[in-house]
């Protein structure tokens, strides 16, 4: 519990401190394409303010359904998944400067990095990590990220 809440508070000090560095004028933008809209989800994909695009935690999944066969194509399909919501609102996987990596199982951490580092293979951004349970739809990977637009 404390692990999460120490991480709490430090998301939300960068927030704070990303929220004062933009113009004030700036609005944020949500961010859900006519696919994900159409799942009726409680989240947007993704934020964009401030030059900073947060792309909200991302599973292996194609729609509602989980990809099968384990960690290797659910975390391959995760990265991609993180991958087309930035090249589509102007951003990379050379642009993401955060990740956090949630995992069902730890001893399966060898074989996300792995695949992880497939999507990064020069610079590699911040990350923190944690085992938990009870990801949507039982995935066995979680990602969640935060990158700077290309034209900022």
């Amino acid at each position: 519990m404390k692990i999460i809440t120490l991480f709490t508070i430090a998301i939300f000090s960068m927030s704070i401190a990303l929220a004062q560095e933009s113009n004030s004028n700036e609005e944020a933008i949500y961010v859900a394409s006519e696919e994900f809209r159409a799942l009726n989800l409680p989240f947007s994909q993704a934020v964009i303010y401030g030059g900073v695009i947060y792309v909200s935690g991302q599973i292996g999944n194609i729609g509602l359904k989980l990809v099968e066969g384990g960690i290797i194509p659910e975390a391959q399909q995760t990265m991609l998944n993180i991958k087309n919501i930035l090249e589509e609102n102007g951003s990379s996987m050379d642009h993401v400067i955060k990740c956090t990596c949630m995992l069902a199982d730890m001893s399966e951490w060898p074989i996300l990095n792995n695949e992880y580092l497939k999507f990064f293979p020069n610079n590699k951004p911040a990350r923190s990590a944690f085992g938990t349970n009870g990801l949507a739809l039982n995935a066995r990977v979680e990602i969640e990220c935060m990158a700077y637009l290309k034209n900022k």
